[in-house]
C-alpha cells in the first residue's frame, strides 16, 4: 500500500488596502533677489592689422574694468557687502563689418566688444527699486532682469511635502470613514513628485547704451509669490 500524503494548500489571505494620491502646494513671498547687468565696451571699427587691434583691445578692457570697479564702489556705498556681488570673467566677442567706400570699394573692418556680467544678490528684497537706480545712474549697458527667491528652500519645500502628506491623510480617513472601514498601519509612502518651483523672474530689460536719451526702465518692482508643489502616494492596510 503506498501512502500518499496530501499537504492542504493555505492560500494566504489578501489584506485590504486603501491607496490614496495627493497633491497640494503652497505659495511664498520671496526673500531673496538677484539683479543682473552687463557692461561692455567696443574697440573702434578698424581693419586688421594686429598692432592697432591689441592697443584697441587694450584701451577698451582698461575702460571696461574702470566702469566695472567704479559699479563696485557704487553698489558697496548702497550698502551692498562685497561678497553679494559677483563681477563675471571677460567675454570677447569679435565681429565683422563691411564697409563701402565712396569710389564704389569695400573694406572689411572689424570691431570687438568686451563684456563683463555684473550680479547683485539681495537678502532684502526692498532694496531692489534703490539699486536698480544705483545701476542704470552707474552706466549698466543692459539690465536683464530681477529674479527672485528664497533664502531657505529646504523649508519651504518640506512644509509642501508634509502638506501632501496630511491632504493623503484627510483624504484616506475621509474615505474609509465613508465606507465603514478602519485605517490600519501605513504600508507604503511614496513621494510620486519631489517639491518643486521656479525661481520668479521679473522682466527688467533695458538698454541703456545712449546716456542721453535712455530711460529707466518701467518696472514693478513687487516679486508676488512663488509657487511650490508637491504629489504623493501613500497606502494604507484596513483593519478586518
Amino acid at each position: 500500500m503506498t501512502a500518499m500524503a496530501l499537504a492542504p494548500t493555505a492560500q494566504a489571505s489578501e489584506t485590504s488596502r486603501l491607496n490614496v494620491d495627493a497633491k497640494a502646494h503652497i505659495e511664498v513671498v520671496p526673500d531673496r533677489a538677484t539683479l543682473n547687468a552687463r557692461l561692455w565696451e567696443e574697440t573702434p571699427a578698424i581693419e586688421r592689422l594686429a598692432e592697432e587691434e591689441d592697443a584697441a583691445l587694450s584701451e577698451a578692457r582698461a575702460r571696461l574694468e574702470t566702469r566695472a570697479s567704479e559699479l563696485i564702489t557704487t553698489l558697496e556705498s548702497q550698502g551692498i557687502e562685497r561678497d553679494a556681488i559677483s563681477a563675471g570673467s571677460l567675454n570677447i566677442y569679435p565681429r565683422q563689418i563691411h564697409n563701402r567706400n565712396e569710389d564704389g570699394s569695400s573694406e572689411t573692418l572689424k570691431r570687438t566688444r568686451l563684456e563683463r556680467p555684473i550680479e547683485v544678490q539681495l537678502d532684502d528684497i526692498e532694496q531692489v527699486s534703490a539699486i536698480l537706480d544705483a545701476l542704470i545712474s552707474a552706466g549698466v549697458n543692459q539690465l536683464n532682469g530681477v529674479e527672485f527667491d528664497l533664502k531657505d528652500r529646504d523649508a519651504v519645500t518640506d512644509e509642501a511635502l508634509v502638506k501632501a502628506l496630511e491632504k493623503a491623510r484627510h483624504k484616506a480617513d475621509l474615505m474609509a470613514s465613508t465606507l465603514g472601514a478602519e485605517l490600519g498601519k501605513v504600508h507604503r509612502i511614496q513621494e510620486t513628485q519631489s517639491p518643486m518651483y521656479q525661481p520668479r523672474m521679473m522682466a527688467v530689460s533695458a538698454e541703456l547704451n545712449d546716456a542721453a536719451g535712455s530711460k529707466a526702465p518701467q518696472a514693478e518692482y513687487r516679486p508676488g509669490t512663488i509657487r511650490i508643489d508637491a504629489e504623493v502616494s501613500v497606502e494604507w492596510l484596513l483593519k478586518d
